[in-house]
């Protein structure tokens, strides 16, 4: 009798197996157990043919919004997974007269050289792409639109974040992990 009760339920392994793997990567997922912050890193992420964009966003604002004629620091990461080297030739937006790829002095430069297997950073005190002339005031948190244009991937519209400051006023929060600007 205990025999049958057993193969009339075969299922039951399975099942748990089941239940106890899910609850295993959704505990994982939702990084229980971990002592990280609320970390939420900046950006857009995104494909193009071969190419991953990683971390598209526009620099935090210096101190308050970029202001309509400002010109506003674009930061992205590459990773070229194809088998032939790439360029990011420029970008585009409507929210800016231009965009530039630019070095990290500001000095314009050509296109961007993205080998095949290798993580190319455009990034603070590197080179860079820039928003040209802002049209509009752009606060951090507000989402805008630009397109990047490769030589073999193509093209890709992204809708990108200014980065949400790190600072507050003194009297505006006690949320800890945030400073005013006058701390630093």
């Amino acid at each position: 009798m205990n025999m049958s009760l057993r193969t009339s339920r075969p299922w039951r392994s399975p099942v748990a197996f089941l239940v106890v793997g899910c609850l295993a990567v959704l505990l994982g997922a939702t990084g229980c157990g971990s002592d990280g912050g609320d970390y939420n890193p900046p950006g857009a992420n995104a494909r193009v043919g071969p190419v991953l964009i990683r971390y598209a966003h526009i620099a935090e604002p210096p101190d308050g919004p970029w202001e309509k004629g400002d010109d506003a620091p674009f930061y992205v990461w590459f990773f070229n997974q194809g088998q032939e080297s790439d360029r990011l030739l420029g970008a585009e937006t409507t929210v800016a007269r231009s965009v530039d790829i630019v070095d990290a002095d500001g000095a314009v430069r050509g296109p961007v050289v993205l080998p095949t297997g290798e993580l190319v950073e455009l990034e603070k005190d590197r080179a860079h792409l820039l928003l040209r002339d802002l049209r509009q005031q752009i606060r951090g948190g507000d989402y805008v639109w630009v397109t990047l244009r490769f030589e073999r991937a193509g093209e890709i519209a992204l809708q990108v974040h200014s980065q949400v400051p790190t600072y507050v006023d003194d009297d505006a929060t006690d949320a800890p992990g945030l400073t005013s600007p006058s701390a630093q």
